[in-house]
């Protein structure tokens, strides 16, 4: 099914984003991009302006992603991360589109043992999670049509993320020293977009889509367990070392334990792919990564 009416994709160019646009072209959706600075989220005029009675639509790939730094600059964090929401909340109510907004495992506190149900209570325990959960109750109090999507651990082929990360480093190091103490999914951002759509024509066959998923890749891991997969691939001669969180000094708390339940979205659009199938998928199709001769190994 083709998505019918005009989309408009804020933010294209981010690792979301790209996957968003690069679906949207081969499903042949009709769409506009709103990109940073022309388009200013965090400017009610710019909202208006850019979201008219023309788009059914407006998937908001924007954010203020930096969890540390959101711990200093969080006044900024919640501009975009809520404020900016709100704004298109607003203005998709007065227009009529839905809004599909993209949230975060970081919205719980981490102190659970099974996989968070979707009306678990939010309880973030860091600036960027308390950003993120504003975000979300501006959109409900706004009354706008939404489809609100939490995911969590997004990589992709191209931009900064864990895999890019890890991929490189792998390949200037002999050894890695990667958190073994919190445990969440991994998600594909093309999977992720992918989802997003079958969610919308679901919707528009009447299944009633709409409100609060989580979507993610299928499985659960530690950071440790998923840099192992990669490595694995990129080169095997790194090793990787289990470590505990406490070992590095970081100015935001992450959860323990972000592990988002599953059983809605797949209810939907069936089990979601194992996330060991994705990374490796991935692996094979990374843009270039800046590499560096490794060091010379220590003697003795």
């Amino acid at each position: 099914m083709t998505l019918p009416g005009r989309l408009l994709l804020v933010s294209p160019d981010g690792m979301l984003g790209r996957a968003w646009k690069r679906l949207a072209e081969v499903q042949r959706v009709d769409y506009d991009t709103a990109t940073y600075p022309e388009f200013d989220l965090t400017d009610r005029a710019h909202v208006k302006r850019a979201i008219t009675s023309g788009h059914r639509w407006i998937v908001n790939c924007s954010a203020f992603t930096d969890v540390d730094g959101a711990e200093q600059r969080e006044p900024e964090a919640f501009l975009v991360n809520a404020a900016g929401v709100g704004y298109l909340a607003e203005r998709c109510l007065e227009v009529g589109a839905t809004l599909i907004h993209y949230s975060t495992d970081y919205v719980f506190n981490g102190a659970a043992t099974v996989p968070y149900p979707i009306e678990a209570p939010r309880d973030p325990i860091n600036a960027y999670g308390r950003s993120k959960a504003e975000g979300e109750r501006l959109i409900v109090e706004s009354g706008a049509t939404h489809l609100t999507v939490r995911t969590s651990w997004l990589y992709a082929p191209w931009a900064t993320n864990f895999v890019r990360t890890i991929a490189r480093i792998s390949l200037e190091r002999h050894e890695l020293r990667v958190v073994d103490d919190q445990r969440g999914r991994p998600t594909s951002a093309e999977k992720l977009a992918s989802a997003t759509l079958g969610l919308l024509e679901r919707s528009l066959a009447g299944k009633g889509i709409e409100g609060v998923f989580h979507v993610t890749d299928g499985g659960e891991c530690t950071w440790f367990e998923f840099a192992q997969r990669v490595v694995r691939a990129t080169n095997p001669e790194c090793r990787v070392v289990p470590c505990k969180a406490a070992e590095f000094a970081r100015p935001a708390q992450r959860p323990s334990y972000s592990v988002l339940d599953l059983s809605k979205v797949e209810r939907s659009l069936g089990p979601r792919p194992p996330w060991q199938e994705c990374v490796d998928d991935v692996l094979g199709r990374l843009e270039p990564l800046r590499q560096t001769a490794p060091p010379p190994r220590a003697a003795g």
